[in-house]
């Protein structure tokens, strides 16, 4: 299979032609378990949660109050799906273009040509491509957007390139250049929102940015390059999912699919055995490794071990290196969601978005004092990942020398061993992890997972039905909650839920496939994937699933943005995006009438219109009146 074939697979099929693994695994067994729990599958249909099934009471109601069950909190009409190729709002909302990939931060970059994909020269001078999560940042009187790139589009940014495959070292770095991160400053005059060109803030961080590896990893022998013999420097961020904010005002970009980018120039260089569990072989996306040395897997071994985790920014300061923090853990990151123990201990929630992958959390050892040193929080503390019991508890299991068997250093670099080791339990693709303001609670989309009760995951570990993973063959996900005991996020333990199960309830009528019932036609969708809380603890749901509107998927249209209230399970669609696209990353000014929305591959016209590239953009949205929105 060539390079322009694998640009059109997502990035799950394109591991799984990497690394098949078995068709069936003790499938006799999987049918036996699922069918054991017809009654608990029944309840989580009829409750829209698994919590009067799992003897959890009124726990769907969380720590919110029961007033607001008595009326909608959503202060907007919900709309209908959409199959066009623009943006939709509700009665009473607009919505604009922000930015574009190719748009200047700097008077100095070319102007974006279509007929190009933009200007090679300048391409690390400009808003970079498909945007994804993104966080707001107040600066004294400046306000700016920190916001990822995730990954490109050869055939839209080499546009002249037979299928978009590099032919020269000047393509590959062009592509380098446009993923990454942009941190920029906005502002919000007569003619709305735009960003701030020239900005000193404004900044591109990019495959080839200086990076500082710190934590346990940081100098092990296996970080070691003959670029880098200490094994604490880097180059660049991979392809930058979801995001996350320190209680101390600095942006954590997390790196998922970093396997993609190293391939080998020699066809027979034996792949090491710890490359299988991360999807890393001979064949990569991109062709680097024909033009830049750095990503040939049969010249530099250790250099995939320096990728696949969290890296911290600071926004406020654009001369700051950025930091790889391996204490977080080396896995596919979807986001980095900050919480704060009773006692002050930082909390990092972290999803490992790969089908049959885990949840996990780290603790800080020390505490965040507000105004106080933050040196070491993100470098020294314990890492744990997720067991889900069918009764509705679970507990978090530490990641350490003593339940691993491997060193600090070992299990930051295959975090992934060490999970599997201690019996965690897998997970259907974790995506964005949301904590909630006003109430001791945490979600995670699970976004979707075809291999449930079918296949093992990447390292054998058994995939079966149940707990927060009820569907086999899970084609539409569904959003898990926990409530930590003692109403502290540091406390191992935790009762657990499930908020909502999408479906299709026009296909599939009442079986488990319709969906929990706080999902009806008018509300229907498939694989949640970005998430985020507003201040009045409204969950907004961000969808990257199936648009094709049939089949399974008939009737649920293009990807789209939704909104649900913890207290009732009311849910309510707020957005559609153009068909082709994921609806992705979200933020607020800091007066919260205005919210930020990334619209991610979407296929042409959007937003330039007929005859131009689709441009993945940033789009703000607005009441026409002027108040919070939502």
């Amino acid at each position: 299979m060539t390079n322009a074939d694998t640009h059109d697979l997502s990035w799950d099929d394109w591991d799984e032609l990497q690394r098949p693994t078995p068709e069936e695994t003790e499938f006799d067994q999987v049918v036996d378990r699922a069918l054991s729990r017809r009654g608990f599958l029944g309840g989580i249909v009829a409750l829209g949660s698994g919590a009067t099934a799992m003897g959890l009471g009124t726990s769907l109601l969380g720590s919110t109050s029961a007033e607001a069950m008595t009326s909608s909190r959503f202060g907007f009409k919900a709309i209908p799906i959409a199959t066009d190729s623009t943006v939709h709002v509700p009665e009473g909302y607009t919505w604009d273009v922000l930015v574009r990939w190719g748009d200047k931060l700097f008077s100095d970059a070319a102007d974006f040509d279509h007929a190009t994909g933009g200007d090679a020269a300048t391409s690390d001078r400009v808003f970079g491509e498909n945007t994804d999560g993104m966080e707001f940042f107040s600066v004294g009187d400046h306000q700016l957007i920190a916001v990822n790139h995730e990954y490109a589009n050869p055939k839209l940014n080499l546009p002249n390139n037979k299928d978009g495959i590099p032919t020269s070292a000047e393509d590959v770095k062009k592509l380098q250049n446009l993923q990454g991160v942009t941190v920029m400053e906005v502002s919000e005059g007569e003619h709305g929102w735009q960003v701030v060109v020239d900005s000193p803030f404004n900044r591109r961080i990019t495959h080839n940015t200086p990076m500082r590896l710190a934590g346990p990893a940081a100098g092990h022998d296996l970080l070691k390059t003959d670029a880098d013999p200490s094994g604490t420097q880097s180059l660049g961020t991979f392809n930058n999912c979801g995001s996350g904010k320190t209680p101390w005002g600095t942006y954590l970009t997390c790196e998922e699919n970093f396997n993609g980018y190293f391939g080998s120039t020699d066809a027979a260089f034996a792949v090491p055995d710890d490359y299988k569990r991360y999807g890393i072989g001979l064949k990569s996306r991109y062709a680097y490794q024909m033009f830049d040395p750095r990503f040939d897997i049969s010249k530099n071994v250790n250099e995939p071990h320096r990728a696949g985790y969290v890296v911290e920014i600071d926004p406020a300061d654009p001369a700051s290196t950025p930091v790889k923090r391996t204490a977080l853990g080396r896995f596919k990151h979807e986001n980095a969601e900050c919480a704060l123990g009773r006692d002050g201990h930082v909390v990092v929630y972290l999803g490992d978005d790969e089908r049959g992958e885990f949840l996990y959390k780290f603790v800080s050892n020390g505490t965040y004092q507000a105004g106080g040193s933050t040196d070491g929080l993100l470098d020294d503390g314990t890492l744990f990942v997720a067991k889900f019991h069918d009764d509705g508890t679970g507990e978090w299991l530490a990641l350490t020398e003593e339940t691993t068997g491997m060193s600090q250093a070992e299990l930051s670099i295959f975090t992934r061993m060490a999970a599997s080791k201690v019996g965690a339990t897998t997970m259907d693709r974790p995506e964005w992890i949301a904590v909630n303001p006003v109430a001791v609670e945490a979600y995670c989309a699970l976004t979707n997972n075809k291999n449930r009760g079918i296949k093992t995951n990447a390292g054998g570990d058994e995939t079966p039905v149940g707990g927060p993973n009820p569907r086999a063959e899970n084609k539409y996900g569904q959003i898990v909650r926990w409530y930590p005991e003692n109403d502290d996020h540091v406390d191992p333990k935790f009762k657990w839920d499930l908020f909502v199960m999408a479906g299709n309830p026009e296909v599939h009528g009442g079986d488990t496939y319709g969906g929990s019932s706080n999902i009806n036609a008018g509300n229907m969708f498939n694989s949640p994937d970005g998430m985020a809380f507003d201040t009045k603890g409204l969950l907004w749901i961000q969808t990257d699933g199936n648009d094709s509107n049939e089949g399974d998927f008939a009737g649920q249209g293009n990807n789209q943005m939704l909104i649900g209230d913890p207290a009732t399970g009311e849910i309510q669609r707020f957005l559609t995006g153009p068909h082709g696209s994921e609806v992705t990353g979200l933020n607020w000014s800091v007066d919260r009438r205005s919210a930020f929305a990334g619209i991610q591959h979407p296929k042409a016209p959007f937003p330039d219109g007929d005859g131009k590239l689709a441009r993945s953009s940033i789009v703000v949205i607005k009441r026409d009146d002027n108040a919070l929105i939502g």
